[in-house]
């Protein structure tokens, strides 16, 4: 099944250390196959607590998913972005009914 990374943003303080986040790791998370599915963009809360960014990863598979996150490149480009901004973030396998 793929595995999909779920970002779910609260506040971005620093907006210079997140471009440098995705600058260090979109590469990256490319090189595992992943494939950007929703990034920042138009968005209208319904209910619940507002997040003013969602960013969405598809990877081939769920392992994928994980491996890439727990890279050691990977944490260390979170690193960059870390102190300045709160996230959700979970990996989340997909499902299939077919």
């Amino acid at each position: 099944m793929k595995g999909y990374w779920i970002s779910l943003y609260l506040k971005v303080e620093n907006q210079n250390n997140m471009k440098k986040y995705s600058e260090a790791v979109v590469p990256l998370i490319k090189s595992y196959g992943g494939k950007p599915i929703i990034r920042g963009g138009r968005y209208k809360n319904y209910e619940g607590k507002e997040f003013p960014r969602t960013v969405v990863w598809e990877f081939p598979t769920y392992e994928k998913a994980i491996e890439c996150h727990d890279s050691k490149s990977y944490q260390e480009g979170w690193a960059l972005a870390k102190g300045t901004t709160e996230r959700y973030m979970q990996v989340v396998e997909g499902f299939n009914i077919e």
